[in-house]
């Protein structure tokens, strides 16, 4: 599982009061889990729904945060999220249980602050790929990150060319055996590339990789 955020810290900042927060996922396995590690980083009024038809009601009482799924089964959760951020939300959470790039760039383009790839729907708390995060220990992370500390672009190191080439590939979708044949590589070789990658952004999965690479410019 990966966390992808733009601004960390201010998602689950410290409040005088305790923080509010919406999650709306289809799954109840997935929404209590989600809703537990919101209790864990201190928050303790969360209200939760399945669907957009019954989130929709509650946007016209903002909360701090609201989690969405991305995919609800009456509607697109950006969408939701969206809305939530009109009516004067601060913070949006996108959910996904698929490894989706062009979702990844629908919802930072959307504004929406974070962007979670839970692999499967089911375990949300465990960690899907090696050296990526459970939602709970990243989010702990981010609660401790000191308001106002930059989140780009001095806190990565830079990349080559040719790794900005690999991961400009990797934003089209291409495998590792078709950026080889594209850039003449091994597929051995770009996989090297891209584990190089992930250290110096610190982030094991491709759409991690897409996102922080969109959203500090890295690639466009």
């Amino acid at each position: 599982m990966s966390v992808l955020l733009e601004q960390p810290a201010s998602l689950v900042a410290y409040r005088p009061n305790k923080p509010t927060a919406m999650v709306v996922v289809a799954d109840p396995r997935v929404r209590s889990t989600v809703t537990r590690h919101l209790w864990a980083l201190g928050v303790r009024d969360v209200i939760e729904a399945s669907s957009v038809a019954e989130a929709r009601p509650r946007i016209g009482n903002p909360r701090d945060i609201c989690v969405a799924d991305v995919h609800l089964p009456d509607g697109s959760g950006l969408t939701l999220l969206s809305e939530t951020r009109a009516a004067g939300w601060p913070n949006g959470l996108a959910l996904s249980a698929a490894d989706d790039i062009g979702a990844v760039r629908n919802a930072l383009a959307g504004g929406v602050k974070g962007y979670v790839v839970t692999g499967t729907r089911t375990n949300i708390g465990l960690p899907t790929r090696p050296g990526a995060a459970p939602i709970g220990a990243a989010a702990a992370r981010m609660h401790r990150r000191p308001p106002g500390a930059p989140s780009h672009p001095g806190g990565y190191r830079e990349l080559s060319g040719r790794e900005v080439e690999v991961l400009r590939l990797v934003a089209e979708g291409q495998s590792n055996k078709a950026i080889g044949v594209s850039m003449g590589l091994s597929a051995l070789t770009v996989k090297s590339h891209l584990a190089r990658i992930a250290r110096k952004l610190g982030t094991g999965d491709r759409a991690g990789m897409v996102a922080v690479a969109l959203r500090t410019g890295i690639i466009h």
